[in-house]
């Protein structure tokens, strides 16, 4: 998506020499075509490293990530997978897909994370799988879930696919997981276009995903160009997540006097920390492919749309989060676990922002949160 105001950044992927010295040796030796080659594993190696885990699978996306590690799981005709009714549309569909039958839990007040109280009470004898995502820059408290579904012998799946090399209690977002997924995206923080991977350190999931793809050929591959253009990103993923926490805190400064919209972010983790680049020792860091707003309970959800409105005729790229899943799907597609009014508040009431601004540099950053807080007291005073 291009927007209109030349100031604000919009191209996804950025134009990166790293990558154009890539792309030249890709049509020099001619790997770019080839089924087998160098990069692929040279790919899986640095995953494997960089998330602490011992097996990785490329996949064409992280939808197909998603399903392959449900059919690792033994997800099928008959079996519950617990999951979050503020989540990613795909999530719901992939367990249907599998013949599983998804099971709703709320979320915690006014954010985009699952209840884990309500996560655990949802379990049956019939779960197979619980299935979590960290969305918007927030993290799922992996410590306290990995306990349980190993108390209970339940499959953990850890959707990671927003938050590539955020830290969560201490590990790498999607290696707490029996299974973790990454995406490749166009839109993402790694991206190739299309994509995806799978960490395990689980040598039987790893095959169960290997009996199911390999078919004379892989079913759902990643190219070998693919896999070359993820590497460098890869390799940069840090620095570039520490930039866009640094824009997070320039943009909660700068909206810290209006009343309209929250900023959801992980306040506990000092820019001079990230900035000193101590990752591993913190408990939790964030990486913001979206920035969540929330539209204050002092307004009503209906204001959202006026927001989005007057955003973009600002050049400013804030659009709605996802929708509440039960509230896009048929009531006998998923069970609901309690009521899930938490999600559906949510689903009408959150914004998010797309992260390259966050990398353009600190002047375009603080223009931005500017022009954003102009628009919201604009809409404050209009709405009384």
């Amino acid at each position: 998506m291009v927007w209109d105001r030349p100031d604000i950044p919009s191209v996804w992927p950025p134009a990166d020499e790293q990558l154009r010295g890539v792309f030249l040796g890709l049509l020099e030796d001619g790997s770019w075509g080839r089924y087998h080659g160098p990069h692929s594993d040279a790919l899986r190696l640095e995953l494997q490293s960089y998330h602490g885990v011992s097996q990785s699978v490329l996949c064409c996306s992280g939808t197909a990530a998603v399903e392959l590690s449900l059919r690792a799981a033994g997800v099928g005709p008959g079996d519950e997978v617990v999951m979050c009714a503020y989540d990613f549309k795909a999530n719901l569909m992939n367990v249907r897909t599998c013949g599983g039958m998804p099971v709703l839990v709320d979320t915690e007040p006014g954010r985009p994370v699952p209840d884990l109280e309500l996560l655990k009470a949802a379990v049956t004898s019939r779960t197979k799988a619980i299935l979590v995502s960290h969305l918007h820059g927030l993290m799922v408290p992996m410590r306290g879930l990995r306990e349980f579904c190993d108390s209970r012998a339940l499959v953990l799946i850890e959707d990671a696919c927003q938050n590539p090399g955020a830290m969560v209690d201490g590990r790498r977002a999607g290696a707490w997981g029996d299974l973790g997924v990454l995406s490749f995206g166009g839109s993402k923080l790694l991206t190739a276009g299309r994509g995806g991977a799978i960490l395990t350190s689980s040598r039987v999931l790893a095959q169960r995903i290997a009996l199911y793809t390999q078919r004379g050929n892989e079913a759902y591959p990643l190219s070998e160009m693919q896999a070359a253009v993820v590497l460098p990103q890869l390799r940069q993923l840090d620095v570039r997540n520490r930039q866009r926490a640094a824009g997070v805190d320039i943009l909660r400064s700068q909206l810290k006097e209006q009343r309209v919209l929250s900023l959801l972010s992980m306040e506990d983790v000092s820019q001079a920390v990230l900035e000193a680049g101590a990752v591993q020792g913190l408990l939790s860091v964030a990486a913001y492919y979206k920035v969540a707003f929330r539209v204050t309970d002092e307004f009503p959800a209906e204001l959202r749309e006026t927001i989005v409105s007057a955003c973009e005729a600002a050049g400013i790229p804030l659009s709605p989060g996802f929708a509440a899943l039960q509230t896009i799907h048929a009531r006998s597609r998923y069970r609901s676990a309690g009521v899930l009014d938490q999600s559906a508040a949510l689903g009408q009431r959150l914004l998010v922002l797309h992260h390259p601004v966050l990398l353009a540099g600190v002047d375009v950053v603080e223009g931005m949160g500017e022009r954003l807080a102009s628009v919201l007291r604009t809409i404050t005073g209009a709405a009384g």
